[in-house]
Formats: C-alpha cells, structure tokens, sequence
C-alpha cells in the first residue's frame, strides 16, 4: 500500500509539472529534462510512467475534464453555468489545468497527441446535463443541446485565451459573465433567468464551498 501510494504521488507530481512546463513553454519546447528538472524525480521514475514525451502530453491533456467536477444541482443549467465558472477559477492557479489548456491548441503537438480529445470530452460530458435541463422544462423548445454545448465549449476556449493574452486570465470571471448574459436569453426559459447565477466570482464561490467539502489528505485530494 505505501509503495501504490508513493507511485500516485509521483506520478501526479510529474504531470503537475508537466503542465506547468507544457503551458510556460508550450509542447515543441518542452524536454523532459524540463520536467524531471520541476518534478524533481528521476528519469526512470518519470518513464516508469510514462514512456514518451507524448505519452505525457496526452496524460496531462487527459486530466482537464475531470477539473469541471461540481456536485450535482437541482437544476442543470445552474450546473453547466457552474462548471465553466470552477474551471476559469482553477485557471488561475492550476498549472496541470492550464498545461492541458495549452496543449489542446496547440496545433504544433504531434499526431500522436490527440489534442481534439479535451473538446470531445467537454461535449460529451456536459451534453447530458444540457439534455436533463431540457427535460426539466429548463430551455427554450428550439434549444439543441449538443449544438449548444459545443457552441459553449468553443466560446469558452476562445475566451480563456483572449484573457490569458490580455491579462493573464486575471479578468476571466468578468468574460465569462458576460458569455453567460449573451447565452442564456436565448436558451433557458424566461421564467428561469433571474434566478440564474453567472455573476463574475461564481467560481471563487462554488469553489470555496467544495474546499469545506474535500477530504484534508493531499492524496486523497489527487485521486479524487
């Protein structure tokens, strides 16, 4: 058991500083010397786990849904508002979050790394929800749910770079704000809006209320 959890500390200790490297220096810069340089591990305990450079790059663009993690909530849309507000927030200060950002666009990674993978995964997981929030009686009737979760995750990729470009994300809660008072008029029943959330420091508050939730283990914490 000590020996399993040591190989789940090292090996998220290597992609938390594979995606600071990979977000910093993007993947055709990136060495592996970069990262056991930031891991702070040897070269036989970081290709114990894995093998390539691009086995790495598609592990930590792996792990980029799973940050969107929220507990479920009565109504659906509230729940995907929610989501894309946790991430922003994360952005700010997730270096494994914000490495897998950059690598699924950068166009330079190999075709080994499945970059698309993150964008497909994003539709996938919250098309569901979009389509309990139709069910709910919670979207207009001309609402298509994936056409509009892929119109969301595209919105959301471009508005996270032009405010990593402007001001380093810092004005991110403010961007996505206003994405969400465009969107939601046009999908959510009237009846539903005023009582909708998407106010700029959304994710600081969900977020803070998940912390007095998470366990205080650091390990747990990781493989949760």
């Amino acid at each position: 058991m000590a020996k399993q959890e040591r190989a789940i500390r090292t090996r998220r200790a290597i992609l938390e500083a594979a995606g600071a490297v990979f977000d910093e220096h993007g993947y055709t810069t990136t060495t592996i010397a970069m990262v056991l340089e930031r891991a702070e591990v040897t070269k036989g305990a970081l290709y114990f786990h894995f093998p390539s450079k691009e086995s790495l790059a598609q592990a930590v663009l792996d792990e980029q849904v799973p940050f969107g993690a929220i507990p479920s909530q009565p109504c659906k849309l509230q729940e995907v508002i929610d989501i894309t507000f946790v991430v922003g927030q994360r952005l700010l200060s997730n270096a494994l979050l914000r490495g897998s950002v950059r690598l699924a666009v950068d166009q330079c990674a190999p075709p080994g790394v499945d970059h698309t993978g993150p964008f497909r995964q994003w539709a996938d997981h919250l098309t569901p929800l979009m389509e309990q929030a139709r069910r709910q009686g919670e979207l207009l009737p001309t609402v298509d749910p994936r056409d509009t979760v892929e119109l969301l995750v595209g919105s959301f990729t471009g508005i996270q770079l032009m405010a990593r470009a402007l001001t380093g994300r810092a004005d991110l809660g403010r961007r996505l704000s206003v994405l969400w008072s465009h969107m939601l008029p046009s999908i959510a029943v009237p009846g539903l809006l005023l009582g909708l959330d998407s106010r700029a420091d959304r994710g600081a508050r969900v977020l803070g209320s998940l912390d007095s939730l998470e366990p205080l283990d650091p390990l747990a914490r990781a493989v949760s």
